[in-house]
C-alpha cells in the first residue's frame, strides 16, 4: 500500500472512532445532567476540567514527540520502553501532586465535595497516559487502524459504564470510575496490539527531549489562543455573554477538532516514515494535499458560517441565538487552527519542531493586545474577531514556513477553486429559506454541491479519483496484525 493510501484509510478509520467522542459524549452529557443535577454536575465538571488539564499537559508533552522518535527508529522496542517508563513516571508524579493539592484547590474554588472527586479522578493519569503512551507507538509504527480500534473502544466503554455505575446509585463517583474504566478498556485493547516492554533494557534517545519541549511549549501556546474566554469575562461580560460566547467556541471547534486530532498524528508518522527511506517527492505530495485538503474544506466553514443562527437555535435553543453570529465567525477560527495542527505535524515530522515554537510565540501577545483592545469596544464580536483573525495569520505563517522548506508551491489553484464555490455555496444556504431541522437538509444539499463543484472544475485528477476508489475497496479488507515484543 503507498503512503498516500496508508494515510487516508487510517484517517478515514481513526476519524470515524473519534466522532463517537462528541456522539457519546452529547448522550453522556444528557444522562448525567438529568442524573446528578446541577451541583453533582458541576462539581463532575471541574473534576473534569481540572484533571483534563493535568492530561492534556502530559499527552503535550510526549505524544507527538513519540510519533516522531518511534516512527524514526530501526528497532522501536529498546524507544518504546524507555518512553513507556517515562509515561508511568511522569504521571504517577502527577497523580500525586494531584492528591497534595486536591484539598487546597477544594477550599480555593469553596466546594469542600470537590477534594474526594479529584483525589478519585487522579488515579486516571497514570492508566490515561499509558494508553495515549501505547497509542502513540501504534501510530509512530503506522498502526492506523489499531490505533483507531482502541478509540472507538473507549468511547463506547465510557458510556455504558458512566450510565451503568450513575444508575447503580454511585452518583459522581459513578461517572468518574466510568472515565477511568474507559482508559483501562483502552489501555489493554492497545496493549493487545502492541506491548512494549517493562522489563527488556530501554534506551532513551537524546532527541527525545529536544522534540518534547518546543512541542508541548508550542501546544501550550495554542491552547492558550482560546483565552477570548476568560479575557471576555474579566473586561466585564454578564455571565450570559460569557456562556453564548462559549458554546459558540465550543461548536465551531468540534469537528475542526476531530478532523485534526485524526490526520494530523498520521500525516506526522507517515511523512516520519518516507523521509527515513529518503522519499523526499512522496513527502512534498504528502504535505502539499494535507495543505490542500483544509483549504478545500474552506467552503463547507462558509456553509457553516451562513446557516450559523438556524445551527445554534437547533443546538442550544432560542435563548442562544446570539451565539449565531460568533459562530459564523470562529468556524473560520477553527478551520485555521486545524491547518495549524497540520503544519505542525509535517515541520515535526520534517526535523523541525523548534519551528512550531517559533511560529506559535508570536500568537499569544498579539491574541491578548487584539482582545484587550476588542473587547471593551466591541465585546463577544470582537474577541471572536480577534481570535480568527490571530489564528488565521498563524495559519499562513505556517503555510509559508513548510512551502518554502519543502520547495513545493501552495494550492493556489484549490484556493480560487474554494473561493468561487464559497460565494455559491453562501448564496444557496442564505437565500434557501429553510429554518430548523430543515437547515440540515440545505446544509448537506450545499455540501454536495460543493463537492460537485469541484469535480466539475477539475480539481481532482483522473488519477486521485482512481486513488480515492481503491480506497474504498482496501479501508476494510486488511486484517489486524501484533506488533508484540
Amino acid at each position: 500500500m503507498s503512503p498516500g493510501h496508508h494515510l487516508v484509510q487510517g484517517t478515514v478509520l481513526v476519524f470515524l472512532a473519534e466522532a463517537l467522542l462528541p456522539l457519546t459524549g452529547i448522550v453522556t452529557a444528557s444522562f448525567l445532567t438529568r442524573s446528578l443535577g446541577a451541583g453533582n454536575y458541576g462539581l463532575l465538571t471541574l473534576s473534569v476540567t481540572l484533571v483534563s488539564w493535568v492530561e492534556f499537559a502530559i499527552v503535550s508533552l510526549f505524544a507527538r514527540a513519540t510519533v516522531k522518535i518511534i516512527g524514526d527508529a530501526e528497532d522501536w522496542r529498546p524507544v518504546g520502553a524507555a518512553i513507556l517508563r517515562l509515561h508511568l513516571f511522569v504521571s504517577i508524579a502527577a497523580m500525586a501532586g494531584c492528591w497534595v493539592l486536591a484539598k487546597p484547590c477544594a477550599r480555593l474554588l469553596g466546594e469542600p465535595e470537590l477534594a474526594a472527586y479529584l483525589a478519585l479522578f487522579a488515579l486516571d493519569l497514570p492508566i490515561f497516559a499509558l494508553a495515549h503512551c501505547h497509542r502513540s507507538i501504534l501510530i509512530g509504527r503506522g498502526r492506523y487502524a489499531e490505533r483507531a480500534r482502541t478509540s472507538a473502544a473507549r468511547w463506547i466503554t465510557r458510556l455504558i459504564l458512566i450510565i451503568l455505575l450513575v444508575e447503580s446509585g454511585l452518583s459522581v463517583n459513578g461517572a468518574i470510575l466510568g472515565t477511568i474504566g474507559a482508559s483501562l478498556v483502552e489501555l489493554l485493547i492497545a496493549r493487545y496490539y502492541i506491548r512494549p516492554s517493562w522489563s527488556a533494557p530501554a534506551v532513551a534517545p537524546g532527541s527525545l527531549w529536544s522534540y518534547a519541549v518546543p512541542i508541548f511549549l508550542a501546544t501550550l501556546t495554542l491552547r492558550l489562543l482560546g483565552m477570548g474566554l476568560f479575557l471576555l469575562k474579566m473586561l466585564g461580560a454578564s455571565a450570559e455573554q460569557a456562556g453564548i460566547y462559549g458554546a459558540a467556541q465550543n461548536v465551531s471547534f468540534v469537528m475542526p477538532g476531530v478532523l485534526a486530532v485524526s490526520l494530523s498524528p498520521l500525516l506526522q508518522s507517515t511523512i516520519t516514515r518516507v523521509m527515513r527511506e529518503d522519499d523526499l517527492p512522496a513527502a512534498r505530495t504528502l504535505a502539499r494535499n494535507a495543505i490542500r485538503t483544509v483549504v478545500g474544506m474552506l467552503p463547507l466553514a462558509v456553509v457553516a458560517a451562513a446557516a450559523s443562527d438556524d445551527v445554534a437555535i437547533l443546538l442550544f435553543g432560542a435563548q442562544f441565538a446570539g451565539a449565531g453570529p460568533l459562530l459564523a465567525i470562529l468556524v473560520f477560527a477553527g478551520l485555521a487552527m486545524m491547518m495549524i495542527n497540520l503544519i505542525n505535524a509535517i515541520l515535526i515530522a520534517c526535523g523541525k519542531p523548534s519551528w512550531t515554537l517559533w511560529l506559535a510565540a508570536p500568537l499569544l501577545p498579539a491574541a491578548i493586545a487584539g482582545h484587550l483592545a476588542a473587547i471593551p469596544r466591541f465585546g463577544p464580536i470582537g474577541a471572536a474577531s480577534v481570535n480568527t483573525v490571530v489564528a488565521g495569520l498563524g495559519a499562513l505563517a505556517g503555510v509559508i514556513a513548510v512551502c518554502k522548506w519543502l520547495q513545493i508551491e501552495a494550492p493556489a489553484a484549490t484556493l480560487f477553486r474554494s473561493v468561487a464555490l464559497s460565494w455559491m455555496a453562501y448564496a444557496l444556504v442564505h437565500f434557501w429559506p429553510a429554518h430548523g431541522l430543515a437547515a440540515v437538509g440545505k446544509m448537506a444539499v450545499a455540501s454536495v454541491l460543493v463537492l460537485g463543484g469541484f469535480i466539475a472544475l477539475g480539481e481532482f485528477r483522473q488519477t486521485e479519483i482512481r486513488f480515492f476508489r481503491s480506497i474504498l475497496r482496501q479501508t476494510f479488507s486488511r486484517q489486524p496484525a501484533t506488533d508484540v515484543q
